[in-house]
C-alpha cells in the first residue's frame, strides 16, 4: 500500500496521543480498520506494565530501566549492556523471579521496542528476502547474494546484486533491497544516508522494495539512480530477451 504524504500525517498524527501498547492500538483499529487487524486484549496487567501504561512509556524500556537500576544495587560492579540484553532476552536469567516475571510480561505485552519485537522484524525481514530471492529465480534473472558478496569482501552490500543489468518502468537496476517495512520519512532518510546511496557509489542505480508500502512522495529520486516499489516489478526488461 502506498500512502500519500497527507494520509500519513493523519496517522501519524494519531500515533503520537497514544503510548505504544497492544491497549493503544485498539483505538488505532477502531479509527484505522486497515492500519491492524486482530488486536489482542490485555487482562489483568502486573505492576510493571501498568506503571509502563500510566506513564505512556514503552513496556520494555520501562523493564529495562527497572532492571538496570535492580542490577546497580544488587551488584558490586555496574552491568554490562551485554548482560541486560540477555536478561531482556531470557527473562529467566534475573535473580530475582518476581522481577523476573514483571520483565517477563513487559516484553511480550510491547509491540513496538524490545527483543520479541527485534525477533519478529528479523524474521519477517529473513521471510522477505527469501521471497525476493525466490521471484528473481522465478524470472531466470542472475545475481549475487548479501552472504556471497561479503565473501568477496565488501563490507556493506545490498540484497541482491544482479550480475547482468535489468530496467525498471524505464530505469537501469543493478542491485535490490528488500525492506519488509513502512517506508516513513525518518526511516527512509536514515536508510539513504546508511545505505541507499552506498549501494548506488558503488554498484550503481538500484531499487528498493518497501513490502509494506511507502509515502509516495519519498519516490523522488528515480532520476537520480534509486527507485521505490511496493512490490516486485512485473515490467522487467532484461538486457537481450526484452520482458521477463
Amino acid at each position: 500500500m502506498i500512502l500519500s504524504k497527507a494520509q500519513y500525517d493523519e496517522i501519524a498524527q494519531c500515533l503520537v496521543s497514544v503510548p505504544p501498547t497492544r491497549q493503544s492500538l485498539r483505538k488505532l483499529k477502531q479509527r484505522f480498520p486497515r492500519y491492524l487487524n486482530g488486536v489482542m486484549k490485555n487482562g489483568g496487567a502486573p505492576v510493571l506494565l501498568e506503571l509502563a501504561n500510566e506513564v505512556d512509556y514503552a513496556p520494555s524500556l520501562m523493564a529495562r530501566i527497572i532492571l538496570e537500576r535492580f542490577l546497580q544495587e544488587h551488584e558490586e560492579t555496574p552491568p554490562s549492556k551485554s548482560v541486560i540484553n540477555s536478561m531482556l532476552r531470557d527473562p529467566s536469567q534475573i535473580p530475582d523471579g518476581v522481577l523476573a516475571n514483571q520483565v517477563y510480561q513487559c516484553i511480550v505485552n510491547d509491540c513496538s521496542y524490545g527483543p520479541l519485537v527485534d525477533c519478529i522484524k528479523h524474521a519477517i525481514g529473513h521471510e522477505h528476502e527469501l521471497l525476493l530471492r525466490d521471484l528473481l529465480l522465478e524470472k531466470n534473472l542472475s545475481f549475487l547474494d548479501e552472504d556471497q558478496l561479503r565473501a568477496k569482501g565488501y563490507d556493506k552490500t545490498p540484497d541482491f546484486i544482479l550480475q547482468v543489468p535489468v530496467a525498471v518502468e524505464g530505469h537501469i537496476i543493478h542491485w535490490i533491497e528488500s525492506k519488509a517495512s513502512f517506508g516513513d520519512e525518518c526511516s527512509h532518510h536514515a536508510y539513504l544516508h546508511d545505505q541507499f546511496w552506498s549501494y548506488w557509489n558503488r554498484f550503481g542505480p538500484g531499487l528498493v522494495i518497501y513490502w509494506y508500502g511507502f509515502i509516495q512522495e519519498l519516490d523522488c529520486n528515480r532520476e537520480r539512480g534509486i527507485l521505490l516499489k511496493d512490490c516486485f516489478p512485473t515490467d522487467i526488461v532484461t538486457l537481450c530477451h526484452g520482458k521477463a
